[in-house]
């Protein structure tokens, strides 16, 4: 199989590759393990997850994005480098084309960073593209139509709220507090209400089973475990789903500042186009349970969950990639 053209969605939690005509092929944790003495990549994705919270001094798991943009550049490098070869394997000295998806608040460095870090990794050439675009074409919204369409995708570092019209972004705004910033309000509260120190894989786990953005008649229960923190043992605590809930009332209260900013600067055409037609949600964040309902009655606006929301960005990267002459104009800002 000849990989000639590869997509990246690069987030902060979860790095997703796409190849046109086969799909979302690789969907792994940006996570990469590293020796301390050697400086030596370990592990990358999947195998590096499971380290967390588990290593020795001698090993550090780290994630080299941090907000959705480069932290650490030669750990990226490999990161992308690794998912090259798992998807072109033999084929891999046949450089690939590029597209990889960044926040629409990115700065020009960091856009430079991230396109000498695919240059590194052996691509060919790497195309950048903005993520609320990227995640439009993936939720299937026609961006070239003259009428307004608003995006909201919710990433593990940033969330990204923009409106799109004429397969541009008209207003956009982002703010970075995503999936991360929710999962540390969760320990947090644990932390604060019953004194126990939980993981971060075991508040992951909870967002995922019974999270929820508001609170319900039918509370949902989950028994964790974790450190007492007074006296130091291993102990399990009941948690329910409204005090989730309740534990991440500030970072949701954050992205929908967001979205009031953003329709406030709408013009007011495609004010009116958005009300017809409500907000889209992508992204990880979009599968916390009455998450369009929260921003629903928020905004007074509707709002729908767009149809594999993990999977909008990566898809995005796969239309553009395969209609590279078509969007080269509108979406794309070459090297």
């Amino acid at each position: 199989m000849l990989v000639r053209k590869i997509g990246i969605d690069l987030g902060t939690c979860n790095s997703l590759v796409f190849i046109p005509q086969k799909g979302v092929v690789l969907q792994e944790p940006s996570v990469v393990a590293v020796t301390l003495a050697e400086n030596k990549i370990l592990a990358v994705g999947e195998n590096a997850k499971e380290m967390i919270g588990r290593t020795p001094d001698t090993i550090k798991v780290y994630r080299p994005l941090k907000d959705g943009v480069i932290a650490d550049y030669r750990v990226t490098q490999a990161m992308l480098k690794y998912f090259i070869n798992k998807v072109a394997g033999f084929f891999s000295f046949l450089k690939p084309e590029l597209m990889i998806g960044v926040p629409a608040g990115i700065t020009s460095t960091e856009r430079r960073a991230v396109i000498e870090a695919g240059m590194a990794a052996g691509a060919k050439q790497v195309f950048v593209a903005k993520e609320p675009i990227l995640a439009a074409i993936g939720a299937g919204i026609p961006i070239n139509s003259c009428s307004g369409h608003m995006i909201v995708d919710i990433g593990g570092g940033t969330s990204e709220v923009a409106v799109i019209s004429l397969g541009g972004i008209v207003t956009c705004h982002s703010a970075r507090v995503g999936g991360d910033k929710m999962n540390l309000a969760i320990s947090d509260y644990i932390r604060k209400k019953y004194n126990l120190a939980v993981g971060e894989q075991t508040v992951e786990g909870i967002k995922i089973k019974i999270g929820t953005a508001l609170a319900e008649k039918e509370e949902k229960k989950i028994e964790i475990r974790g450190r007492d923190l007074i006296l130091g043992l291993p102990k399990n605590i009941k948690i329910s789903s409204n005090e989730v809930a309740e534990a991440i009332i500030e970072p949701l209260a954050e992205i929908i500042q967001v979205i009031k900013i953003v329709l406030r600067d709408t013009p007011p055409e495609l004010s009116a186009d958005i009300m017809d037609k409500g907000i889209i949600i992508s992204g990880g964040g979009a599968l916390l349970r009455n998450i369009d309902e929260k921003i629903s009655q928020a905004t007074g606006v509707p709002c729908f969950v767009a149809e594999d929301p993990l999977l909008c960005v990566a898809k995005g990267t796969g239309v553009v990639l395969e209609n590279l002459e078509v969007y080269k104009k509108s979406i794309m800002s070459k090297k």
